[in-house]
């Protein structure tokens, strides 16, 4: 079993940055292998950011290409660093580890996930 815990949310003026943190505990698994979703109220859950099958590549949605940027680092932790935020990106973020092989944007490749954090952007 894969506990993931999300921390680094909160409220912010549009044009602001904001870091969520994943960290991951119990069976090891790959930082490589996470990536970062989010779901606004009345949306469906949609894909934001995550490294490629091989795990040598970060890859992102349009919607925030050249705004946020996904990495980890030697503890197993996923970050996402997020610039110039936009209303629009208001939403719930979950951090997510999916299967060997799995698909990088297609959440029901996803097989863990945290319970997410709050990102709130006001104009």
């Amino acid at each position: 079993q894969v506990q993931l815990v999300e921390s680094g949310g909160g409220l912010v003026q549009a044009g602001g940055s904001l870091r969520l943190s994943c960290q991951a505990s119990g069976r090891t698994f790959s930082s490589r292998a996470r990536g970062w979703f989010r779901q606004a109220p009345g949306k469906e859950r949609e894909f934001v950011a995550a490294f490629n099958w091989s795990g040598s590549t970060p890859v992102y949605a349009d919607s925030v290409k050249g705004r946020f940027t996904i990495s980890d680092n030697a503890k197993n932790t996923v970050y996402l660093q997020m610039n110039s935020l936009k209303p629009e990106d208001t939403a719930v973020y979950y951090c997510a580890a999916r299967r060997s092989g799995g698909y990088y944007s297609d959440y029901s490749d996803y097989l863990y996930w945290g319970q997410g954090t709050q990102v709130t952007v006001s104009s």
